[in-house]
């Protein structure tokens, strides 16, 4: 994927200046397709040129150089054939599975703390999903189709981090496990 698609999508949600768009960014896509506000707002200066988003000054009387920024037909188009593609599967590539190797092979490498590390960050993070999760897409609630898939969204955040705390809790348990041997050194 690339950042002007990300753009392209939050763009068609709804139209921004390049601050608000990546205040927007980093509270939605943000979760899951990370960007500085200088790349986005270089992406922006692309994009415009090959037309596909369009800017007008800000309607605040040219005090700033704010720019509204708003999808064009040739993005729109673009955004579509983007999202029609095939998307690649994404291959899991944690050193952490690496040290896990090295710790079987050449004994325990006191990786636990890591782990329990890693373990509270997933665990910051699935509560602020749960928290998102509970004000924008109450039990009950009737959802447009939009919505829906918002959510839908959402929870693959959600089952990503409760399989890695879940993961974490084995992990530690393996690692702590008195019976379990070193291998014998040669």
């Amino acid at each position: 994927m690339s950042l002007a698609h990300a753009l392209l999508t939050s763009l068609q949600e709804k139209s921004s200046s390049g601050y608000d768009l990546a205040r927007r960014f980093d509270k939605s896509i943000g979760f899951f397709w990370r960007a500085t506000h200088q790349q986005i707002y270089r992406e922006l200066a692309r994009m415009e040129a090959a037309g596909w988003i369009a800017s007008q000054a800000a309607p605040d009387g040219g005090r700033t150089r704010k720019k509204l920024y708003q999808v064009c037909p040739a993005g729109r188009k673009e955004l579509k054939r983007w999202a029609r593609e095939p998307a690649p599967m994404v291959e899991l590539r944690d050193e952490l599975m690496v040290r896990l190797r090295a710790d079987a092979v050449v004994g325990p490498l006191g990786l636990d703390k890591e782990i329990e590390r890693r373990a509270a960050l997933h665990a910051e993070k699935l509560a602020a999903y749960e928290a998102i999760e509970a004000r924008d897409f109450p039990a009950g609630a009737e959802l447009s189709r939009e919505a829906r898939i918002q959510h839908l969204i959402l929870k693959t955040g959600i089952m990503y981090e409760a399989s890695w705390v879940a993961w974490s809790q084995e992990a530690l348990a393996v690692l702590r496990d008195a019976k379990v041997q070193a291998p014998a050194q040669g």
